[in-house]
C-alpha cells in the first residue's frame, strides 16, 4: 500500500501529513480484517458476563452495586485488551518489511509511531462503545451527572492512547506476532491485582499497598468515581478529583517513559 511522504522530515506539516498517513493504512487494514479486535470484544463481553451473573452474587461492595462498580473497571481494562493487539500488529509490519521501508522515506521518524497510536486508539473507541452498551444491558448505570460521564469516557480513551506506547513497543522488541502476543499478556495480571473487578480491601493485606497505588486502580477509580458520584467517593475514601488528578499523572509519566523508549527503538531498528 502506498504512503504518502512528508514535505520535509521533521516539521510539523510533515509530522501531520506523515501520522496521518500511517493512522489511515492501519484504519484501512482494521477494516479489512478486524477479526482480532472483534474476538478481543467479544472476550472481553464474555468476561464482563461471567463477572456480572456468575461471580456478582458472591462479591458484595458496599454501598454500591456490584454491576455498577464493575462494569467501570471492565470499560477501563477493556481499553487494554484491545490494546494490546497493537504489539502483535507492531510486530507483523516489522517482520513483513513495512517497517525498514519506512525508515528509508523522508518522514519524522515518531510519525510511524504517532499514526499507530492513534489509530489503534480510535478503534478501541469502536470496542469501548461496544463494553458500554453491554454495560447498560447487563444493569449498569450512571449515577453521576452526564458531563462526568463524558469526562469518565475521554479518560477512558486517553488511558488507551497511553497504554498503546507499551504495547508498541513491546510489539518492536517481541520479533513477531506470536511472541508479541505473549509479552502483551504481562499486563493481564496487573487487571486482576486492582480494583478493577473486586475491592483492594478484601486483598491480603501485603497486596493492598501495590494493588491501591498501581497505574491501572487509579484509572479504574477515577473512571468509577466520575460515572458513580458520591457512593464510590464513599467506598474509595476520596473525592474524585483526588483519581482524576492521580490518572492524569500516571498517564503523562507512562507516555514520557515508553514514547521516547518507543522512538528509540524504531530508530535503531
Amino acid at each position: 500500500m502506498s504512503i504518502a511522504i512528508a514535505p520535509q522530515r521533521g516539521n510539523a506539516a510533515g509530522l501531520f501529513v506523515s501520522s496521518g498517513q500511517i493512522a489511515r493504512r492501519v484504519l484501512r487494514k482494521f477494516i479489512r480484517s478486524p477479526q482480532l479486535v472483534v474476538v478481543g470484544t467479544v472476550q472481553g463481553a464474555m468476561f464482563l458476563l461471567i463477572f456480572r451473573y456468575v461471580f456478582g452474587g458472591a462479591i458484595a461492595v458496599r454501598g454500591v452495586n456490584y454491576v455498577d462498580f464493575v462494569v467501570p473497571g471492565f470499560i477501563t481494562t477493556g481499553v487494554l485488551f484491545t490494546a494490546m493487539y497493537a504489539s502483535a500488529g507492531m510486530a507483523e509490519d516489522m517482520s513483513a518489511g513495512l517497517i525498514a521501508r519506512l525508515r528509508s522515506l523522508p518522514i519524522p521518524r515518531s510519525a510511524v509511531l504517532i499514526g499507530r497510536a492513534l489509530a489503534d486508539t480510535g478503534i478501541q473507541v469502536w470496542g469501548l462503545a461496544i463494553t458500554v452498551v453491554i454495560g447498560f444491558l447487563v444493569g449498569f448505570r450512571v449515577h453521576s451527572n452526564w458531563g462526568a460521564a463524558l469526562a469518565a469516557a475521554a479518560l477512558v480513551i486517553l488511558f488507551g492512547f497511553v497504554f498503546e506506547w507499551v504495547f508498541v513497543l513491546i510489539g518492536m522488541v517481541a520479533g513477531s506476532a506470536q511472541a508479541a502476543q505473549g509479552f502483551a499478556l504481562i499486563v493481564f495480571p496487573f487487571t486482576f491485582v486492582s480494583s478493577a473487578y473486586i475491592p483492594v480491601a478484601t486483598m491480603p493485606s501485603w497486596m493492598q499497598g501495590f494493588a491501591e497505588n498501581q497505574p491501572i486502580t487509579v484509572m479504574v477509580n477515577a473512571v468509577r468515581c466520575l460515572t458513580e458520584g458520591q457512593p464510590a467517593e464513599a467506598l474509595l475514601g476520596h473525592p474524585t478529583s483526588y483519581f482524576v488528578l492521580r490518572s492524569l499523572v500516571w498517564s503523562v509519566g507512562l507516555i514520557a517513559v515508553f514514547a521516547p523508549l518507543a522512538v528509540a527503538k524504531y530508530r535503531r531498528g
